[in-house]
Parts: C-alpha cells; sequence; structure tokens
C-alpha cells in the first residue's frame, strides 16, 4: 500500500474512534491474514419468539372486562335512544381518532424503512474501506507509525511523515464526521422504528376493542329500528328494482321519494322541518342532543361543522380532473381495511343498496333539498327512512380497492350515468379500499370542501 494511502487510512480511522468509540474491534480481527472486520452498527431489537402467557392472560382479561361494561351499558340504555346514539357516537369517533393514528403511524414506519435501507446501503458501500481502517489502526498500535508508514532511516522521515499526516487531517475529517453521523442516524432510525411498531401494536389493540364494541352497538341499534320502525320486504325490493331501472343518480332519488314508501316518507319529514337559514352563527345546542329525530341546523349553516365519514388520506378532490376528460364531482378517500364509515350529517336515508358502477350506494336526504351520496363500502348498516346523525356510523369498508369517481360518467349537470369505458384510477393498484363522497344541491353537484370540520393536524398546520 502507498504511503499517502495508509496516511489516510490510520487517520480516517483516528477520528472514526474519536467520534464513536463503540466502534472499535477485537485485536483478532486486525491481525494479518484476517477476513476484513464487518461495519459494526447498533444491536437490532430482540426477536421475542416465545409467547408471553402473562400478556395473553391480561389482555383475555381485558376484553371480558370491556365485555361486561358495554353489556351493562346496554342494559343502562333499554328504552334511552339517546343514550345508545350517544354511545355510537363517541364509540364511532373514538375509533376514527385510532384509524386515523394508525394510518399516520403506518405511513411514520414506512420512511422510516425506507431511510434505513438507505442508510444500510450506503454504509455498505464503504464496509471494505472501513474495514482496513480498523485493520491497519490495529496494526498501528502495536508497532510506532513510522515504522509502519514510512519505515524511516532517520528522525527527518518522522518528521516529514509527521508534517504530511496534519496537512490531511482537515479533509479527512470531514469523511471521517459524515460516516459517524450516518452511523448515529441508523441508531436513531432503528430507535424510532421500535418506538413506533410498539405504537402500532398498542393502537391495534384500541382499534380491535373499539371495533367489536362499535358492531355490538351497531347491531343493538338496527335490532330496536326493526322493532319500531320495520321495513317491509316489498318496500326493499321495490327500491333495488327502481334502482336497476334507473340510470343515473339524479332520476334515482327522483323516483326513490316519489314511488317508494320508506324513501318518500323520509322525504317528506326532510321538506316539513327544513330549517330557515339564521343570521350569523347558528345555535349549536340542538348537536349536542343525541336523541334527536330532526337536523340539528340548517343544512347550509352547517359548514365548517361535519366530520369527514371516514379516517384516510384524500386521493382525489371536488373539481380536479378525473383522467377520462371530465371534473371530480365529490371526493375520495383512501382508508384502512374494515374501516367504519359515519354519516357526514344529519338526515334520512332514502336509499341504501347497490347501485351501477358505485358499487354499494348510501343516499341521504339532509333537507332543504341537499343529498349526500356516499358511496365504495361492503357494507351498509342502515335502513330506507332511518333518521342518523352526523358522525353515527352507518357502513363498513371492506379489503380491496373500489375506485367510483372514475367509472362513472360527467354528463351535464354531474348526472352521473354509469359509464362503460371501466376507466379506473392508478391509485387503485395499492390495493386500498376507496369511500366517495358526493354532495348534491337540487340534483347538481356541489364543492363539500367547505362543510368539513377542520381535523386535529390541520388546526396544528393552522
Amino acid at each position: 500500500m502507498k504511503p499517502r494511502s495508509v496516511l489516510i487510512l490510520l487517520t480516517l480511522a483516528a477520528t472514526l474512534l474519536a467520534a464513536a468509540p463503540w466502534l472499535r474491534v477485537p485485536l483478532a480481527l486486525a491481525q494479518p491474514g484476517a477476513p476484513p472486520p464487518a461495519v459494526p452498527l447498533p444491536p437490532p431489537v430482540p426477536n421475542r419468539s416465545g409467547i408471553d402467557t402473562d400478556a395473553l392472560k391480561a389482555d383475555v382479561k381485558g376484553s371480558e372486562e370491556a365485555q361486561r361494561q358495554l353489556r351493562a351499558d346496554l342494559e343502562a340504555a333499554k328504552g334511552d335512544r339517546g343514550r345508545l346514539n350517544q354511545m355510537l357516537l363517541d364509540t364511532a369517533a373514538r375509533t376514527r381518532a385510532v384509524e386515523q393514528q394508525l394510518i399516520d403511524v403506518e405511513g411514520r414506519i414506512a420512511q422510516l424503512d425506507r431511510s434505513a435501507a438507505d442508510l444500510g446501503t450506503s454504509l455498505g458501500k464503504r464496509r471494505g474501506v472501513l474495514a482496513q481502517v480498523l485493520a491497519a489502526l490495529m496494526r498501528m498500535g502495536r508497532e510506532p507509525p513510522p515504522a509502519i508508514l514510512m519505515r524511516p532511516d532517520d528522525a527527518l522521515d518522522a518528521v516529514r511523515s509527521a508534517i504530511l499526516l496534519g496537512a490531511l487531517l482537515p479533509e479527512l475529517r470531514v469523511e471521517a464526521e459524515t460516516l459517524a453521523s450516518d452511523l448515529s442516524e441508523l441508531s436513531r432510525v432503528r430507535t424510532e422504528l421500535a418506538s413506533a411498531r410498539d405504537s402500532l401494536t398498542t393502537l391495534r389493540t384500541d382499534l380491535d376493542e373499539d371495533s367489536r364494541r362499535l358492531a355490538v352497538l351497531v347491531g343493538e341499534r338496527q335490532k330496536r329500528q326493526a322493532e319500531e320502525h320495520p321495513l317491509a320486504s316489498a318496500d326493499k325490493a321495490q327500491a333495488e328494482s327502481v334502482a336497476k331501472a334507473t340510470g343515473d343518480v339524479h332520476d334515482l332519488v327522483t323516483r326513490l321519494e316519489n314511488e317508494v314508501g320508506p324513501s318518500a316518507r323520509a322525504a317528506d319529514a326532510a321538506q316539513a322541518v327544513t330549517r330557515p337559514q339564521e343570521p350569523g352563527r347558528p345555535n349549536l345546542t340542538a348537536l349536542k342532543d343525541p336523541a334527536r329525530l330532526t337536523p340539528a341546523i340548517a343544512f347550509p349553516q352547517a359548514k365548517g361543522l361535519l366530520p369527514l365519514p371516514v379516517a384516510g388520506v384524500t386521493l382525489r378532490n371536488f373539481g380536479a380532473a378525473d383522467g377520462v376528460g371530465g371534473t371530480e364531482k365529490g371526493i375520495t378517500i383512501a382508508t384502512r381495511a374494515g374501516a367504519p364509515v359515519s354519516a357526514p350529517a344529519d338526515g334520512w336515508v332514502v336509499y341504501a343498496g347497490p347501485f351501477r358502477s358505485y358499487g354499494q350506494l348510501l343516499i341521504i336526504n339532509a333537507g332543504g333539498g341537499y343529498h349526500i351520496l356516499v358511496a365504495g363500502m361492503e357494507r351498509i348498516t342502515v335502513e330506507l327512512g332511518q333518521f342518523v346523525l352526523a358522525g353515527e356510523p352507518v357502513g363498513v369498508m371492506g379489503g380491496l380497492s373500489r375506485t367510483v369517481a372514475n367509472t362513472v360518467q360527467r354528463g351535464p349537470g354531474g348526472s352521473g350515468a354509469s359509464a362503460q369505458n371501466g376507466s379506473t384510477s392508478p391509485v387503485t393498484a395499492t390495493g386500498q379500499p376507496q369511500l366517495y363522497v358526493e354532495f348534491r344541491k337540487d340534483g347538481l353537484s356541489i364543492d363539500p370542501t367547505p362543510w368539513w370540520a377542520a381535523t386535529d393536524s390541520q388546526k396544528v398546520r393552522g
């Protein structure tokens, strides 16, 4: 090896050891003929393959206690519609919040995984150099540096070696600090990854418990709905028949509210309680009453108050290009598999079932000529004519991607006739289920953006 190369390696090794003492390797690895040592990295999180029986017992005990508490809550809510609704709203809101945290943590883990892979690749490329540096340093520790570097015959050569070493040090220190920084960053990323995965486990446990509770509450609600307002099988069959014979959503709503009993009664109820817009900020006291049977406030005055129906990431916004020469008439949200879907606003269900390319379609009459379309769910958990509250669970997402917005033809006025071109969004390939939400006023699509309440993350960003 040339003297200058040896000087570079020795200086780099000395600086590295000063910056990160834990990088020292055993002396045996520096022996002549020994294979180059691997780059020492922070120890990985231990993989526990054994079963923690204590933790399992605690989980079972906790689940049993939660079930007992739920049964007690349901018993206390017998005959009390408001109390049952409040439990539904609280559980749905908590589930939606946990779903959003899971989405955020899963996204963070994906970023950290990419960072760790990039850092590992970078360090791997420098593995050979570092191995030679460490081996040379060990040899230098056993012999005087001048003897290794240049074997001088007098003190003058030793002085020259020292001058050369000093001249190279600033440049080599930069390289050494870069290496030490990468190793420190990799250690930080691994620590943060372990913490994020612990959070993910906790959140999934919380979500499983809330999902079970929500399923029981929804079942109880629908049981009471069937007892108090039974839906005749003939009415449901008629609604499905109308849906099959209708080409677009506007005609579907018109026919349902004129021809199908429960839908017509829902439309009449919405028309009867249409509230005039109050000047200034509306009175929000009615929103706190979970037993209400009519919308708390006029729909136009609910701007900035409505919760998004599901936790997720917005893929397409109203008015954006839809990829087939038109524009989006609603918004599309990518969700987690099996995520619960809530009603965006107070209103009456005028349709709940399959319709054309929408799949499972839910239409809510919010009063004042406003209708809300929600599509892309695997299952709808409410019935025709049922009154629902903003934030109340109305459906469940499936486990496969379904793109509604791009399989709907954009006719004049946003009629939404079924398309036949089979176009799909590129995001469909991700496999995430997608929820489509559309607001309509007198049959025409409108921008729902002003109605959504700001999320916690949006409030933080301002």
